[in-house]
């Protein structure tokens, strides 16, 4: 068996730049990894920071501030569980839990963000070049899930998006010139949950919100979302992004459930660009995830990025319903300063002025989308190709369900 690596070179897309250079290197000492930058990319006039204040720009070894075996805005660029199952169906190791490095040298190049990592520091190789089709990468993902082999060009066109986070069935496609994540059904689905998710995401543009472009396609009998992706620019530029966890200075395991929006909102104010703008629309997104039931809103599901003169929030993404068992429902992460975190739109109503809201704005703004949701719902699901009976099990549980709603 082949031991695992000790070391991988990080390699970054500067910004603007249509080519990586290196920047630095991983390694791993019993279990303690560190990343120092290279001497050649600190002499650079226009060298970065990969994310201050973690990896600042100057010469010597750095961990995690976290204490996590990954610097956290490196992590961000980790394969998450559906990427890790792709790397070890490739190296045929189907059962392990493989090292960090493995994974990261493992995964797709095209990854999230402006970072990729190689064994080598002098010649940079993009792993999984290729553009596979779309019907290509759906039936990879169906054999794949149904535990059949995997030919050597149906492995290949799914590792290119090994790199991309979350654990339900995805893969990356170029669409005449769009780059897009392509999110597929699930063998485990209980409910139309891709045609619920482009509904979420459909309907929150709808109300206004900065969300990614999505579209909805059939592919082999089953529905198949596509979302534009925001963290590339004209010609391939790659923008610069970390997740909220990583701005938080959380790791997913096990301290991301102390993460929440309101210490996110406190970040915003001291970090970010257009903080009254950034705030609102924070406030905006927490209230649709609460009238859809999204209570996935871990801090892996928002992100922002790495600009020069700031962070940034990304447009959102992941704004997928989930299945509700009772009438009460908690979001991921608290949006009161007080720990509040209960998925109704009055509790978080009354803390609005935490994301620089006046009662009477978030009023306005609440109203807004719950009418927006009702109005909309019949063509949304339309184009959704939704049947008549999941738009019902849908509208009334997950969208707008009566105890989101209570007063």
């Amino acid at each position: 068996m082949t031991s695992e690596p000790d070391v991988a070179y990080v390699w970054i897309w500067l910004p603007g730049a249509l080519e990586p250079v290196v920047c630095g290197r991983l390694d791993d000492r019993d279990g303690r990894i560190t990343f120092g930058y290279a001497t050649s990319y600190l002499d650079r006039a226009d060298a970065v920071a990969i994310y201050e204040p973690e990896l600042a720009l100057r010469p010597g070894a750095q961990r995690s501030l976290s204490g996590n075996r990954l610097p956290l805005s490196i992590d961000d660029a980790m394969p998450d569980s559906w990427g890790r199952r792709l790397v070890n169906h490739r190296l045929g190791r189907l059962m392990a839990e493989l090292g960090e490095l493995t994974y990261l040298l493992h995964s797709g190049s095209d990854r999230i963000g402006a970072l990729d990592f190689q064994e080598r520091s002098d010649t940079y190789v993009a792993r999984s070049a290729d553009h596979p089709t779309l019907d290509d990468l759906a039936t990879a993902v169906a054999r794949l899930q149904s535990g059949e082999e995997l030919d050597q060009q149906l492995t290949d066109a799914l590792i290119r998006g090994t790199s991309i986070g979350g654990a339900r069935p995805k893969a990356l496609l170029d669409d005449s010139g769009r780059q897009l994540i392509a999110k597929f059904s699930s063998t485990t689905d209980h409910y139309p949950v891709v045609q619920a998710e482009y509904v979420a995401m459909e309907l929150a543009r709808r109300a206004g919100l900065d969300v990614a472009p999505v579209d909805i396609v059939e592919v082999g009998g089953k529905h198949t979302l596509l979302v534009e992706r925001f963290d590339r620019g004209p010609r391939g530029v790659r923008h610069r992004m970390v997740s909220a966890l990583t701005v938080l200075g959380y790791n997913t395991f096990p301290d991301g459930r102390y993460a929440t929006y309101a210490d996110l909102a406190d970040e915003i104010r001291e970090r970010f660009v257009e903080p009254r703008v950034t705030l609102r629309e924070l406030f905006a997104r927490i209230s649709f995830n609460i009238l859809c039931s999204n209570t996935d809103d871990h801090g892996r599901n928002h992100a922002a990025f790495v600009r020069e003169d700031g962070l940034a929030l990304t447009p959102a993404y992941d704004i997928c319903p989930q299945a509700r068992t009772g009438t009460e429902a908690d979001q991921a992460m608290a949006y009161g300063p007080g720990g509040e975190r209960n998925s109704n739109v009055w509790s978080l109503h009354a803390v609005a002025h935490h994301y620089g809201l006046d009662r009477q704005e978030a009023r306005e703004l609440i109203e807004a989308q719950i009418a927006g949701v009702n109005e909309n719902w019949a063509e949304v699901c339309d184009v959704a190709a939704l049947p008549r009976i999941e738009r019902g099990r849908l509208l009334g549980n997950q969208f707008l369900n009566p105890s989101s709603l209570a007063t």
